[in-house]
């Protein structure tokens, strides 16, 4: 039987039914909601995109966006300071359509990146992670610049594990450690310097969600279309999506590529042409 809004929102609503919290259905934006009743500080999220991640993944989607869900409205209902904890401050990477302002009117701290992407700050809590705001920076007398290299300075510290494939003559190498800072190695100069070092084409480099990067060594025009079918599947699947737009790395900048996949490599047809 097809599922629809009203049944997902049912099983939501079974997943999360807590004493503490209020559950929402808007029926006129689709979006399912979970706040504390005291705080009204929740989640919202969009419930034909929870639809399509059950039609792939089934009931192993729900148990994601469950897990997910509670511990954002756990560190939603915890006090946290940033003095002592400088070590677990990184930069996030974000679309630049997300919101720059919490729900109950805080404004978050932010820094533009490129036409498609922002960054903004956490505060790393082991499972998860809270996005810093000018509040929480005021209140402790930091200033945005200080977050700003405190970041920048950790986010060299994270481990890089990058897998290599190679496609069609092309080599591809993927970050997915599900740390929540995948995407945001692309902040990392000295990883980005040295990856451009090692190509024997030229560097692209795609953050299709949070959790996971792709540099890619392109070496012939093929190479472009397989990395703009990588980075869709990426972004279609991820439960933070970023960009499905790919970046040039040249003399230190990212410029995105707008890639028109209109056919696959000839390998890959699986046609003998003569």
């Amino acid at each position: 039987m097809k599922m629809t809004s009203i049944k997902m929102k049912r099983k939501l609503e079974e997943r999360l039914d807590n004493p503490e919290w209020n559950t929402s259905f808007n029926r006129d934006k689709d979006t399912f909601r979970v706040e504390w009743k005291e705080s009204h500080e929740g989640i919202t999220v969009t419930v034909p995109n929870v639809v399509s991640k059950w039609e792939q993944k089934g009931e192993k989607a729900l148990d994601e966006l469950e897990e997910h869900i509670k511990e954002a409205l756990r560190v939603m209902n915890e006090k946290t300071e940033l003095s002592g904890k400088e070590k677990q401050i990184f930069p996030v990477i974000r679309a630049a359509s997300f919101p720059v302002e919490t729900e109950n009117g805080k404004k978050l701290v932010y820094t533009d990146h490129t036409a498609e992407t922002r960054i903004y700050y956490a505060l790393d809590l082991g499972k998860s992670y809270q996005l810093i705001d000018e509040d929480k920076i005021n209140e402790e007398g930091w200033t945005v610049e200080r977050i700003r290299e405190v970041a920048s300075f950790n986010v060299r510290s994270l481990d890089v594990n990058l897998r290599k494939d190679t496609v069609y003559g092309n080599d591809f190498y993927f970050q997915s450690v599900n740390d929540g800072y995948d995407a945001s190695r692309i902040l990392n100069e000295t990883l980005l310097e040295e990856m451009k070092a090692e190509c024997k084409g030229e560097l692209a480099i795609s953050i299709p969600h949070q959790d996971v990067i792709i540099f890619a060594d392109i070496q012939n025009e093929g190479g472009y279309d397989i990395l703009a079918q990588m980075a869709m599947k990426f972004f279609a699947e991820g439960l933070v999506p970023v960009t499905s737009l790919s970046f040039f790395y040249e003399e230190g900048e990212l410029q995105p590529i707008f890639i028109m996949a209109q056919k696959k490599p000839k390998e890959q047809r699986g046609e003998d042409e003569s």
